[in-house]
């Protein structure tokens, strides 16, 4: 869903860096790609701007928005496409992949794929020495590692709920503070201007 978003946004986030500065050539990548998929893609299902051929752009006030709560920010693709660049310059963007793979996970309808996908994001992200291990107790561990040998749709629930919490509390009030989200806002203020 919001990957044709996501894409642009991260695409130069992987390139080494040019300089000792890694944050701001980060930073400056995110707002460049941030800026061109921002204004290359639609936003929402506006019939009329669809039949027009005319694109909808984040509006300042939707940005603005962000900040009311983590879970609005979650919930829209430009917000999440941000978002995961901060964590990108925090080294903890596995966070949010986690939380993602979570709400892909849950829409698992095939009880065959079910357990493949559970057992695949136990080993990614939860299992100890996880290539891209989240930060959870070990209580927590054990309880998911016991939830995949017999897979749910619920199953990833409380790590879940854990990282979404941890996100929330440390790295979304940093987020709203961050040049990234503070370049953002003025970017979409100055296209009103």
């Amino acid at each position: 869903m919001y990957q044709e978003a996501v894409d642009p946004v991260i695409q130069g986030l992987d390139e080494p860096c040019p300089s000792s500065t890694c944050q701001n050539h980060v930073a400056t990548t995110m707002l460049t790609a941030t800026r061109q998929s921002l204004s290359d893609h639609t936003i929402g299902k506006d019939p009329q701007a669809v039949r027009t051929g005319q694109r909808q752009r984040l509006s300042t006030e939707e940005a603005t928005r962000w900040a009311d709560s983590f879970d609005r920010l979650l919930s829209h693709k430009y917000g999440v496409a941000a978002f995961r660049a901060f964590l990108k310059t925090e080294f903890s963007e596995e966070n949010l992949e986690f939380w993602l793979a979570c709400e892909e996970f849950k829409k698992t309808r095939s009880t065959t794929k079910l357990a493949s996908k559970a057992h695949r994001i136990f080993e990614e992200f939860i299992d100890v020495q996880a290539p891209r291990e989240v930060n959870i107790d070990f209580q927590t561990r054990e309880v998911t590692r016991n939830n995949v040998q017999e897979p749910s749709l619920s199953c990833f629930d409380q790590a879940q709920g854990k990282v979404h919490s941890l996100m929330e509390k440390d790295s979304y009030p940093r987020f709203l503070r961050s040049k990234i989200y503070t370049d953002l806002l003025t970017q979409t203020q100055r296209r009103l201007s």
